[in-house]
């Protein structure tokens, strides 16, 4: 029997996934990861975007929202604010909120910083969305 790994996916109000998968990507924040079975340990920070699972034939998408992630034993843990199945982000509502961030001014370093964050999530929203189709 072929090996699996557990992936967990935990956000501040839930346990949002529990499931065995055969493959598990992720954005970290400076680029994708791929975890297959009997993967090193490895703690990293997520960044912004969608993560992948392959179970069999199937390949389920979701949004995750920044936090961290931890792989040891064959389990994939992850820690978000967010996961949202990719089939639920809402393009244009992101598209919408993006325009709005990008007219807001940033005249401080910390407006600057809070701004660059947010259209860095909303892009990840639209990558996903677009994905998701």
């Amino acid at each position: 029997m072929a090996k699996t790994l557990t992936c967990i996916v935990v956000t501040p109000e839930q346990t949002a996934l529990e499931q065995q998968a055969d493959f598990v990507v992720l954005p970290l924040y400076d680029g994708e990861i791929g975890i297959a079975p009997d993967h090193a340990p490895l703690i990293g920070r997520l960044g912004y975007g969608e993560m992948r699972l392959k179970a069999g034939g199937d390949e389920k998408k979701f949004y995750v929202d920044g936090g961290f992630v931890q792989v040891a034993d064959n389990t994939v843990s992850v820690l978000t604010n967010k996961a949202v199945p990719a089939d639920k982000v809402d393009a244009a509502a992101a598209q919408t909120q993006l325009a709005a961030v990008m007219k807001e001014p940033a005249n401080t370093e910390e407006l600057l910083d809070i701004r660059e964050r947010q259209v860095a999530q909303l892009r990840a929203h639209i990558r996903t969305a677009k994905h998701a189709r």
